[in-house]
């Protein structure tokens, strides 16, 4: 019988994040969710295949805690999920070194620790392994009024990374991709409205959470998908409509 496979999840206590541990789950993997208050999470349930590790992903002692409960409780690490991320929108003037601190705390460093761990715990356990990140159909294709250049200039970022990291370690088995969602129905446009979020796709439509997950799932288990950056956006990467 296969050993079970362990997984991180970042960012895993809601939208996104919580539905990922779930599915992950029922798929039969080992998993070690994160955020920076997951213990009281009220979305996950109770599981001995589920750790929950409370931390702030942009630094590295979370990190370091994180990797080790996964080797410790489980006996490997399989793949890891990015999905952490912090976004908000202003003029680009507008961005304080505050906001970019936090910015770059989350959404870069908050990759960069978790994934140099990863990487080393995979090339030690000589079996390959799997990374996904979360990035952003804006950072391909920027719409006229979402003013989002500061986040952009991050998850464009991972979105090079990743075809870099691809490159870098394909010969050890790792495979490293990305998922790039444009408008995600989920608890961040809450109070926005649904005719507005239909206009940023030409295909007018609102992507389901579980569209997400499901393209996460794909690009962990494919085993020759690797450098690849996956568009769930309703074609908004392409251009104007």
């Amino acid at each position: 019988m296969p050993k079970r496979k362990t997984v991180i999840v970042t960012g895993g206590s809601q939208g996104i994040g919580s539905a990922l541990v779930k599915t992950f789950l029922k798929r039969d993997y080992n998993v070690v969710a994160t955020s920076r208050n997951i213990s009281n999470s009220k979305e996950l349930p109770t599981s001995p295949q589920l750790s929950l590790v409370d931390g702030d992903i942009g630094i590295a002692s979370t990190a370091a805690k994180i990797v080790e409960i996964a080797v410790s409780r489980y006996g490997s690490l399989d793949a890891l999920v990015n999905n952490a991320g912090i976004f908000f929108t202003k003029s680009f003037i507008d961005y304080t070194a505050d906001d970019i601190k936090q910015l770059v705390s989350t959404n870069m460093e908050g990759f960069i620790y978790i994934t140099q761990l990863t990487v080393k715990q995979m090339l030690t356990q000589k079996s390959g392994g799997s990374i996904v990140s979360i990035t952003a159909s804006l950072a391909d294709n920027p719409i006229a009024g979402i003013q989002a250049s500061v986040p952009m200039l991050i998850k464009g970022g991972i979105d090079t990374i990743t075809r870099s990291l691809a490159v870098e370690y394909a010969k050890d088995g790792i495979r490293v991709n990305a998922v790039a969602p444009g408008v995600v129905d989920t608890p961040l446009h809450k109070n926005d409205s649904k005719d507005f979020l239909k206009s940023l796709s030409p295909m007018g439509s609102i992507t389901d959470v579980q569209e997400i997950v499901d393209a996460v799932i794909y690009l962990t288990e494919a085993p020759h998908v690797t450098a690849e950056v996956l568009h769930v956006d309703g074609g908004a990467h392409v251009g104007r409509w």
